[in-house]
């Protein structure tokens, strides 16, 4: 099994497809490694030589994730909310930030209803 990134990369899966397990890459990202390596996306993670995996590591490397990436993200939520400005306030709120409805649906930020509470007057 490999380990990239302190993350186990699921071995029966592409290698374009396993790499997408490690939080900060995306398809297009993990297309762009595999290339760079010469290592060809359909290759499943457990054919892979440890000379491939050494460089997958490597262009990994150079690259925010993680952990690293997580608290650059939190950081970034928390200044906007330090400053109070609109989309902070928002966060802060656990409202659409983007500017969707909240009439109607909107229920992953606000949570289940709360029964009880009349929205009709």
């Amino acid at each position: 099994m490999a380990r990239i990134a302190g993350v186990n990369i699921p071995p029966h899966q592409h290698t374009e497809i396993g790499l997408t397990s490690i939080f900060g890459i995306g398809r297009s990202t993990a297309r762009k490694i595999c290339e760079n390596c010469g290592i060809d996306y359909s290759k499943k993670v457990k054919d892979l030589t440890d000379a491939d995996v050494e460089k997958i590591r490597e262009q990994v490397g150079q690259l925010t994730i993680e952990g690293d990436l997580r608290r650059e993200v939190t950081m970034n939520i928390k200044r906007l909310m330090d400053i109070g400005c609109y989309r902070g306030f928002r966060h802060r709120r656990g409202l659409p930030v983007r500017g969707q409805r909240t009439r109607t649906n909107a229920r992953t930020r606000k949570g289940p209803r709360r029964s009880g509470v009349s929205l009709k007057k």
